[in-house]
């Protein structure tokens, strides 16, 4: 085995194993209906999933080697392998295309049942009656608040553009150090470039409201505790996608700058940002919406804006009211999206 093909032979066995774990695992619980206790143990359920993986990489090691493909094959094969196995029949004869229906199926049928999803539940009259009269009062709005729900709309829509604004420079200047195309020259360059990938990963794992909680803590409940929570999940959204920007530009213009005896930061500058302006523009102005959409969800736990609003009169049940800022934050939103379409059109 060559040195190039390891790689993806161990992610396609990896990948194989954790998918036949995960549908035998899935089975056995759904034939069994496992109590919670047994689904708790997570020591008995660690050593069965272990055991499922060995057989699985097993399995994928057995069915590679007789020429039928598996899925995890099929993923992560180098490009002139796929291009030539070619299949010669319809994806749903093949082992692969088996293997992703009963996968998908099982999921499927699990998620049902996790969820809980009951369609008598959904079609019951009295609950039908009970949710009609809600949405009756929810759009039958409580103008009289109006003055109040735009002050708060204003100041949601401030919050976000302040942290985009605060995190469009970090992002911009991480971004370079996070792309892999520009860092990979040296082992500390290769080194920074996984550190900031892992922590950009972390950052935007943890959703804006548990930052708005950590802020609220920390600065005290209110837009600015908000705002914070949005330019950290904005620097690490920007970075991440600014650095996939910068990954997919154009060679040429970079080894045409380098050969001159250009610096690193003159080539990135001359070379890659070019290349980058607009599509960073572009996203930078998607992301501002994107925060006005979230600046209304984090008020709910103390960042402030028009989220404060909402949970108020939704706890006391004044229904109209609710609908009133519902219809404000639906019509803001409807404006930001036009805008930013618009915007992103004109400056393609």
């Amino acid at each position: 085995m060559t040195q190039t093909s390891i790689g993806p032979a161990v992610r396609r066995t990896i990948f194989d194993a954790f998918v036949f774990a995960y549908v035998a695992f899935a089975l056995y619980a759904l034939a069994t209906n496992p109590t919670e206790e047994m689904l708790l143990d997570l020591e008995r359920n660690a050593a069965l999933a272990g055991s499922l993986a060995l057989v699985g990489a097993a399995a994928s090691l057995a069915f590679n080697k007789s020429g039928c493909r598996t899925l995890g094959e099929v993923l992560f094969a180098p490009a002139h392998k796929r291009q030539a196995a070619g299949e010669p029949k319809a994806w749903f004869k093949t082992f692969w295309g088996q293997q992703a229906v009963v996968t998908t199926l099982v999921t499927l049928v699990a998620g049902l049942i996790v969820t809980e999803f009951s369609l008598v539940a959904l079609l019951d009259r009295e609950r039908i009656s009970q949710a009609s009269k809600l949405l009756g009062q929810l759009f039958n709005p409580g103008w009289a608040i109006l003055p109040t729900v735009v002050l708060h709309m204003v100041q949601t829509v401030y919050m976000a553009f302040v942290a985009t604004a605060i995190a469009v420079p970090i992002a911009f200047a991480l971004s370079f150090l996070s792309a892999k195309n520009i860092m990979r020259s040296s082992a500390a360059g290769l080194a920074t470039y996984t550190i900031l990938r892992v922590i950009f990963n972390v950052s935007r794992s943890i959703e804006p409201i548990i930052w708005a909680i950590i802020f609220a803590l920390w600065v005290g409940f209110g837009p600015f505790a908000g705002m914070l929570a949005l330019m950290i999940q904005s620097i690490a959204s920007l970075a991440k996608q600014y650095s996939e920007y910068v990954e997919g530009v154009d060679e040429g213009p970079i080894e045409g700058i380098r050969s001159t005896g250009a610096t690193m930061l003159q080539t990135v500058w001359f070379a890659i940002v070019p290349q980058v302006t607009l599509p960073y523009i572009s996203y930078t102005i998607y992301r501002w919406d994107t925060n006005v959409r979230m600046a209304t969800i984090i008020g709910f736990v103390g960042g402030g804006g028009i989220g404060k609003l909402l949970i108020e009169y939704q706890l006391q049940g004044a229904w109209p009211e609710v609908g009133c800022i519902l219809l404000v934050v639906a019509f803001v939103v409807w404006v930001m999206d036009a805008f930013s379409a618009y915007v992103r059109e004109a400056i393609k």
